[in-house]
C-alpha cells in the first residue's frame, strides 16, 4: 500500500506478475528500464556515400520543403513573385545612375545596365540563399525533433526556393540582352554552367552556416555585416580589370568573382578567363567538402542544440 500525503488520498498499487516471485535477473532488468519509452532521434555515423544516398532517397521531401518555402515567402503579398525581380532591378538602376552616369566606373565596354545586372543577379541569389538557409534549421526545430531525415535537406530547400527567384529575375537579363543585341555567340552556353556553379557554392556556404548558426547563435547577427563586406569584395560595381594584377589572385579566391566575370564575358562574347573559372570551381568544391564535414559534426546533436 502506497500513501500519498500531498493529495490526502490513499491508493493501492498492485502488480500482477503471473507468478508468486520473479527471477532475480528479470527483476533487475525491469528495475533498470525507464518509466517511459526513450526515442533517440539523431544521425548515426555513416560514410559520405551513404549520406548522399539518403539525400537521394528523401528527394521528394526536398521538393515539398522547397515548395513550402516558396509559398510561405509570397503568401498574402500583393505583388507575389514580382519581388524576386524588384530587388535586383532597382539595385541595377541605382548602380547605373551613381556608379555609371556620375562616377563613370569602367565597364569593359559593356552597357552599364547589363554590366551591373550581370553582377547583381548571381550576388542577389547568393546573399538571399545564405541568409534564408542560415535560419532554416532553427525555424524548423519542431520538424527536426520529431522525425529523422537528412537534416541537410532543410537548408538545401531554402536554397532551392532562392533558385526559383533567380530564374524569375533572369527574365530581365534576357530582355536586356535582346535590347542591346547581346548573347549572339556560342559562349552564351556557358551561362547555365555558371548558374550551376553559383548554386553549388551557395549550397556549400548555406549548409555550413546553417549548422554553425544552430550551434552559435551569434552568427545570425554577424552574417549581414559579412555579406555586405563580401559584396564589395566581389566585382559587382567594378570590373576585375581595375584590380591591380598583384592583388587579383586574392579577389579570385572568392568564387563569385569568377562567376560574375564569366557571366559578363559569356554574354558579350568576350574571351572567358578560364583560370578564374577554374579557381571558382576548386573553391566551390572545397566549400562543399568543408560544409559536409562541419554539418556532419554538428548534425549528430542537432536535436539537442535547437
Amino acid at each position: 500500500m502506497a500513501i500519498y500525503q500531498n493529495t490526502g488520498i490513499k491508493e493501492t498499487a498492485t502488480t500482477k506478475t503471473g507468478s508468486a516471485q520473479e527471477p532475480e535477473s528479470q527483476s533487475t532488468l525491469r528495475s533498470s528500464l525507464p518509466d517511459k519509452p526513450v526515442v533517440l532521434n539523431e544521425a548515426g555515423d555513416s560514410s559520405p556515400v551513404i549520406y548522399l544516398r539518403e539525400l537521394w532517397i528523401y528527394r521528394e521531401l526536398l521538393y515539398f520543403l522547397t515548395w513550402r518555402d516558396i509559398k510561405v515567402r509570397y503568401k498574402q503579398t500583393a505583388m507575389g513573385a514580382a519581388w524576386a525581380v524588384i530587388q535586383p532591378l532597382f539595385a541595377m538602376l541605382l548602380f547605373a545612375l551613381f556608379f555609371g552616369l556620375w562616377i563613370r566606373v569602367p565597364s569593359d565596354g559593356m552597357p552599364y545596365l547589363v554590366f551591373f545586372y550581370c553582377g547583381l543577379l548571381p550576388w542577389t541569389f547568393f546573399a538571399n540563399a545564405v541568409s534564408q538557409s542560415s535560419q532554416s534549421l532553427i525555424l524548423n526545430s519542431n520538424l527536426i525533433t520529431k522525425v529523422y531525415f537528412p537534416r541537410a535537406i532543410i537548408p538545401a530547400a531554402s536554397i532551392g526556393a532562392a533558385l526559383v527567384d533567380l530564374l524569375i529575375a533572369s527574365v530581365i537579363l534576357v530582355g536586356l540582352a535582346l535590347y542591346y543585341g547581346l548573347g549572339t555567340t556560342w559562349s552564351v552556353l556557358m551561362l547555365p554552367a555558371l548558374v550551376v556553379l553559383a548554386v553549388l557554392f551557395s549550397l556549400g556556404c548555406g549548409i555550413c552556416i546553417a549548422a554553425l548558426t544552430a550551434k552559435y547563435r551569434d552568427i545570425r547577427h554577424a552574417l549581414p555585416f559579412v555579406l555586405q563586406l563580401w559584396m564589395f569584395l566581389t566585382p559587382i560595381i567594378y570590373p576585375l580589370s581595375v584590380v591591380p594584377a598583384k592583388w587579383r589572385w586574392l579577389v579570385l579566391l572568392n568564387p563569385l568573382a569568377g562567376i560574375v566575370e564569366g557571366m559578363r564575358a559569356a554574354l558579350v562574347g568576350r574571351g572567358i578567363d578560364w583560370s578564374a573559372i577554374s579557381i571558382s570551381v576548386v573553391m566551390t568544391f572545397a566549400s562543399l567538402v568543408v560544409a559536409a564535414y562541419v554539418f556532419r559534426r554538428i548534425e549528430r546533436g542537432l536535436a539537442d542544440l535547437i
